[in-house]
């Protein structure tokens, strides 16, 4: 723990403050002193009547002492409810476009599940690559307003 002797006097250094500004002060030089020194070493606790000496270790941890040491860390997997939302955003892209016509799950389905260019899916279908792109665009706006009036 940090000692009393280390906290500034701050009525010195600042007579004209009053004595809310002085406490505030106080604690935020505590505050300070606890993150910078009191987290990052260890204490050694003595207790006079068992006679023994306890150790607390630093509360701060490197990265590489834990490894060493084979510490698991816990896996940065999608929760519960990510994963619900996830589900439910799927449902409701699936059925946004099984409300499009034929023509237009087609060229879904080339862009997007295909990965085929605009390129490549105008030259399989006989049309320009700018008619693709027109399409590709009215169809995203057609499932966003789906998706939004969902």
């Amino acid at each position: 723990m940090a000692k009393a002797y280390r906290i500034p006097d701050y009525k010195k250094m600042y007579p004209e403050a009053g004595e809310e500004v002085i406490a505030v002060l106080r604690t935020t030089e505590r505050k300070m002193q606890y993150q910078e020194y009191d987290l990052k070493t260890e204490q050694t606790v003595i207790n006079q009547e068992d006679q023994t000496i306890t150790t607390i270790p630093s509360r701060e941890d490197s990265l590489e002492r834990l490894a060493e040491q084979e510490v698991q860390f816990a896996a940065d997997t999608e929760g519960v409810e990510e994963t619900v939302l996830r589900r439910l955003q799927y449902a409701q892209l699936h059925k946004a476009i099984s409300l499009l016509s034929d023509d237009e799950r087609e060229l879904v389905d080339r862009l997007f599940f295909q990965g085929q260019t605009e390129r490549e899916a105008a030259a399989e279908m006989g049309i320009y690559r700018n008619a693709v792109h027109k399409r590709k665009n009215r169809i995203l706006e057609k499932l966003k307003n789906f998706l939004e009036n969902f």
